[in-house]
């Protein structure tokens, strides 16, 4: 995991007739956290949903180890997990239910994995309900599981402290600064700091 490289060229993408993103360049290696800040509306979020295949590019290309990723979609997509701002949760299913399901479909995984990652993630106490029943802050906290889980080089996070409190802010740093350390990158997209290793951290302002 620490030799993994994401590296996009010249990324052009409109939406309407506004273009959003205009020629943007970047690259991102094992160990480093580059977050991407910029005023509401400035692309932080169409960028990450580019980067990961979600929205589409008029012009640019994207490599994952130097290979172009649409060479090899899959096993791109195999090596990402893309937390939103709405986390991918299905309300009628248990925190449990849902992670069995998403990470399921990436590998094999047991129930004691998913409680251990639900106990570090502050999610054990209500793992078991159904989502819907659950406050945002706590929805978060089962999806931050979910993340831990996939057990992936490269995350992309759209503002993954929403709805957090002091506590789950801290949390997110930890889970953040323990992937970067174990040779992991990532793409956030931050209206504030996560509060990580500024050895680690590398920065892209877009323009409004």
């Amino acid at each position: 995991m620490s030799g993994s490289v994401l590296r996009a060229e010249n990324l052009h993408l409109w939406r309407s007739e506004r273009q959003v993103l205009k020629g943007i360049g970047l690259t991102v290696r094992g160990g480093e956290l580059l977050q991407l800040t910029g005023a509401n509306g400035a692309g932080k979020t169409t960028l990450l949903r580019a980067l990961c295949g979600l929205n589409h590019l008029e012009e640019g290309r994207v490599f994952w180890n130097d290979q172009d990723v649409r060479e090899d979609r899959a096993g791109f997509h195999a090596s990402l997990v893309h937390l939103g701002h709405e986390p991918p949760l299905k309300p009628d299913l248990s925190g449990v239910e849902n992670l069995r399901f998403w990470t399921g479909m990436r590998r094999r995984i047991t129930r004691a994995a998913i409680d251990d990652a639900m106990r570090s993630t502050g999610a054990g106490e209500f793992s078991t309900r159904p989502v819907r029943t659950l406050s945002a802050g706590q929805r978060r906290r089962v999806a931050l599981a979910g993340l831990v889980l996939a057990a992936v080089p490269l995350w992309l996070l759209d503002e993954p402290t929403t709805n957090l409190d002091t506590d789950g802010q801290e949390l997110v740093a930890t889970l953040v600064n323990a992937h970067l350390q174990a040779g992991g990158l990532a793409i956030a997209a931050v209206h504030h700091g996560l509060g990580i290793d500024p050895a680690r951290l590398r920065e892209l302002n877009l323009a409004a």
